[in-house]
């Protein structure tokens, strides 16, 4: 079945809009995440990647995240567009509170073509954080626990990840 398009508001983007192949671009936002209690990053050098059906994934400088928070992890995957991803751990807090995100980012150590952008960044899953913010919003992670996009009001659908999506 196809989706039916939601028609975006007056500031927003329709994920319909996206391209395919993914765009990179950078955009002037301020991003935060927390786990553990801990603010593990906030950083204003952002990148996001844009792609038909899905909410932005945003690409993080590995840099910006606090010391020790980011740690190898088993497993890797391989985007068609981005090449080979390798994932990685987040942890954050400390004592009690202390958590570990088991593989719950990736990045791109070697990217394709066109993606350069991406070397020496982290994207990062936003549904085993405690919060993940855009210019202070809260995002809500992208449906389906395999992609990685951040959906805030800017963004409309529907989105790639509910069931009976697979075939988009």
């Amino acid at each position: 079945m196809k989706p039916r398009r939601i028609e975006p508001g007056a500031g927003q983007e329709s994920v319909w809009d996206y391209p395919r192949p993914p765009r990179i671009e950078r955009v002037d936002a301020r991003v935060s995440i927390d786990l553990g209690g801990q603010r593990v990053l906030d950083t204003r050098d952002v990148v996001r990647v844009l792609e038909t059906s899905h909410p932005p994934v945003y690409y993080l400088p590995i840099a910006d995240f606090t010391d020790g928070a980011l740690s190898r992890a088993a497993g890797s995957s391989f985007c068609e567009f981005k090449g080979a991803a390798r994932y990685l751990s987040v942890a954050g807090g400390e004592g009690p509170a202390r958590r570990v995100a088991d593989a719950a980012a990736w990045n791109y150590p070697h990217p394709s073509p066109g993606y350069e952008l991406l070397v020496d960044r982290v994207a990062v899953y936003a549904g085993p954080m405690d919060a993940c913010t855009v210019d202070g919003e809260r995002v809500t992670p992208q449906p389906g626990g395999f992609y990685g996009g951040w959906i805030t009001e800017a963004i409309v659908g529907p989105f790639k990840g509910d069931p009976g999506t697979l075939g988009w």
